[in-house]
């Protein structure tokens, strides 16, 4: 029944997906680098952390691939963005040199439905130059090409054959060809019931992506934007369910900011490139107040005047989605204007990927953990992608209480992700005084249901400094330091305190060491620990 269903979609999609031309292209809003325009016309090749040179003759595709990422996104085509009018011929080069090595390469990284997604969406938007000056039979090999990658995404997602955040991907491409190239009303309506029923799916009523990862939303709607303007551009109705999913996007993503503009480092959010957020918050309507709270998504957000704390008060995500999550529960980022104080060690760029599963441990975030261990079990999962590890066994509960008074705004939260294994539920107190000079937090261990500890262990609390942070040991604390001069004071009852080195992992460049605070001792139902950030005199 599978192969036969199958049969009918493809024969359905070489009917009615072959159009002859296109009608518009949807606007370019990624990120553009000229220095990588630059190293491309040299024949180097980098991507995710590895380069490649390919000298003049020979085939871009037919080279050892130094990676199946690197190899994922060289033939995603994403990077012929940065190529210009002026580089028609070259861009044209490329792509009969990959139509004619594609016809060898039926299965594997070059079919992969996200892979053609991404292809697919990357020829779009650069056709007004990959087809600028070519003759007719590029511009019919051109054509054939996105019908056979549009036939594919067709075939696979009504064959239920993509998964997870993919299926989002696939059916944004297939439906901006529908509409670029014009194959009919009825291609657009299926394609648009695809993507509205995987919105409807994926997207929480907050406007975050289910797997709670900021950048999987940003991504997103990098590509449903364009989307957006090409239905505009055609006079086409785009949807309620597709319209109302990127308006509650964008409020999300800005309640997810810091005074810099980078993301909070929750989920496998790592360092944003400000070009693209900016891009994108640009296409809000309507830019009021960010959101204080996203209860579905997991977070929320404290602030007065130039200070601002996010907190991860979510549980773990499907664990279909689960993959680049974290078992940061109840962990927070502090910061203070432009400047970043506490954070996440965050997720590392792509050159450091074997720091990957320690990025996610609960020790690289600003959070209390027992004995080592983290709150939520990273493991590989039966039934699902072989070889990628997911959250298991993480917090079923968490609880957040929010308060305000005429001088502050505080927060409750408890997670019960210890409870299984301890006996023991983390409880967060954490208020933020109105005039924005003095936050402070309590961190309890309170016994679940009545019952005895299960076994004796010990806690450490963390908060991770952004490097930019120098910390000094004082008779009364912790003299922090800000990049820009001001002072803050770190106060602590309850618990032993050390300073230590970490590793900050979401920077672009690599990691790079920075400095935390660990408040330690025994874990017992009586544990009780208060700690304050002071503003200092400037």
């Amino acid at each position: 029944m599978r192969r036969l269903r199958a049969l009918y979609h493809s024969l359905r999609a070489r009917a009615i997906l072959t159009p002859k031309r296109l009608w518009v292209a949807p606007p370019q809003i990624y990120a553009i680098d000229s220095t990588i325009a630059d190293e491309i016309r040299a024949g180097y090749f980098s991507f995710n952390g590895k380069s490649l040179r390919v000298r003049d003759g020979e085939s871009l595709f037919l080279q050892a691939a130094p990676g199946p990422d690197w190899q994922r996104a060289l033939l995603g085509f994403s990077w012929i963005r940065h190529l210009r009018v002026n580089d028609s011929a070259l861009s044209q080069d490329f792509l009969n040199d990959f139509f004619n090595t594609r016809r060898f390469d039926r299965i594997g990284i070059a079919n992969e439905p996200a892979v053609v997604a991404c292809r697919l969406l990357a020829f779009l938007s650069q056709s007004p130059i990959i087809l600028s000056g070519c003759d007719t039979k590029f511009y019919d090999a051109f054509m054939q090409a996105l019908a056979r990658e549009a036939r594919f995404l067709w075939c696979m997602l009504n064959a239920r054959q993509v998964y997870g955040s993919d299926r989002i991907s696939c059916a944004i491409a297939l439906l901006e060809f529908a509409a670029c190239a014009d194959t009919g009303a009825a291609i657009v309506q299926r394609a648009q019931q695809m993507l509205a029923d995987e919105l409807n799916r994926q997207i929480t009523s907050d406007g975050a992506h289910i797997s709670r990862n900021t950048q999987a939303t940003l991504n997103l709607l990098l590509d449903l934007l364009p989307l957006r303007q090409v239905f505009a551009a055609r006079g086409l109705p785009l949807g309620e369910t597709i319209s109302r999913a990127i308006d509650r996007m964008m409020p999300f993503l800005r309640m997810m900011q810091h005074g810099d503009g980078s993301v909070a480092l929750f989920n496998g959010s790592g360092e944003t490139a400000l070009g693209q957020l900016a891009s994108v918050l640009a296409y809000e309507d309507t830019r009021g107040v960010a959101p204080l709270n996203a209860p579905y998504a997991g977070y929320q957000r404290l602030e007065a005047h130039e200070a601002l704390i996010l907190i991860d008060a979510g549980a773990p995500p499907p664990i279909e989605f689960s993959a680049h999550a974290h078992a940061g529960c109840l962990s927070f980022e502090f910061s203070l204007g432009v400047e970043r104080i506490v954070v996440n060690s965050g997720s590392p760029s792509a050159q450091q990927y074997n720091l990957r599963d320690l990025a996610r441990e609960t020790s690289a975030h600003s959070t209390l953990m027992l004995d080592d261990r983290s709150s939520a079990r990273i493991d590989f999962a039966p039934n699902l992608i072989v070889g990628e590890k997911y959250l298991i066994d993480g917090p079923n509960i968490v609880t957040v209480e929010r308060t305000k008074s005429d001088d502050h705004i505080s927060i409750a939260l408890t997670h019960d992700g210890y409870v299984r294994e301890f006996g023991l539920i983390h409880s967060r107190a954490l208020m933020l005084k109105k005039d924005a000079a003095f936050f402070s937090g309590r961190d309890r261990l309170i016994l679940a249901n009545n019952e005895l500890i299960r076994r004796k262990s010990d806690f450490v609390i963390r908060f991770i400094f952004h490097p930019r942070i120098t910390l000094t040991l004082s008779p009364h604390g912790v003299d922090i330091l800000l990049a820009n001069g001001q002072k803050l004071l770190f106060e602590t009852i309850g618990a032993a305190l050390e300073i230590k080195e970490s590793v900050f992992l979401a920077s672009p460049a690599g990691a790079r060491r920075c400095q935390q605070i660990l408040l330690k001792g025994a874990a017992t139902e009586q544990t009780d620990v208060s700690w304050s950030f002071q503003l200092l005199e400037h």
